[in-house]
């Protein structure tokens, strides 16, 4: 509306529904060398300078005092790879960084809590499959994410390593408190707008804004395509 759009509407985009894991959770805590007490955490996105990865390294370094230390892994690939790789071997900090993967289902059956820690995000992919999956999530308040989430995460500012280690300490120090966030959130999951919903919301927009979602009347099937979207 400030740039001068006669009509701007919010509109949410549902995120594909996850396959079911195809490991046991065991298999993929011993991928990561995770032993029966020792908690995973779990981060995905492209490594880039919004997501600040950097500061969940930074508070992953003050839990290698932790007894067991949980064992932080991060998926995805991006620009910021190198920094943050030398930012964990200099802060000495329990991160290893997953590059690219597929098996997100597996990932998250696998986690004990999920944390995002971006300075700005729409309708966050990463925290919606964790609610689905009843993963426990620290973000941050930033962009769509509160509406999103709702009291189902615990929220902390962005780029204050203070909150995000505070919030990760005392969720895993307090397995009620896990288990509530996991029930609330797979609860608030199921509120969400599924692909039909979305696509049918999209539709009747259209048919909104333009009566003749078809088109103008065509002036032959062999005419040429004016190439107007």
């Amino acid at each position: 509306v400030a740039l001068g759009a006669a009509d701007a509407r919010l509109a949410p985009v549902a995120a594909p529904a996850l396959p079911a894991p195809r490991r046991r959770r065991a298999a993929v805590r011993a991928e990561f060398g995770v032993v029966a007490d020792q908690p995973l955490i779990l981060s995905v996105g492209r490594l880039h300078p919004q997501k600040r990865y950097d500061v969940l390294v930074d508070a992953a370094a003050r839990w290698r005092t932790r007894t067991p230390p949980p064992v932080v892994v991060i998926a995805g690939s991006g620009p910021a790879y190198l920094q943050l790789a030398a930012r964990i071997s200099t802060a000495r900090a329990p991160v290893t960084l997953l590059g690219h993967r597929t098996d997100m289902a597996d990932l998250l059956a696998g986690a004990d809590l999920a944390v995002v820690t971006s300075d700005w995000e729409a309708r966050q992919l990463f925290a919606q499959e964790a609610l689905r999956a009843g993963v426990p999530l620290v973000a941050t308040a930033v962009g769509g994410l509160p509406e999103l989430v709702g009291d189902a995460a615990v929220l902390v500012p962005a780029g204050d390593v203070d909150a995000v280690d505070a919030a990760v300490r005392s969720l895993l120090d307090d397995e009620s408190l896990r288990t509530d966030l996991a029930r609330r959130g797979a609860a608030r999951a199921a509120t969400w707008p599924t692909e039909e919903d979305t696509v049918a919301a999209l539709l009747s927009l259209y048919a909104e804004l333009g009566p003749d979602v078809a088109g103008p009347a065509s002036p032959g099937a062999d005419a040429p395509s004016t190439g107007r979207r």
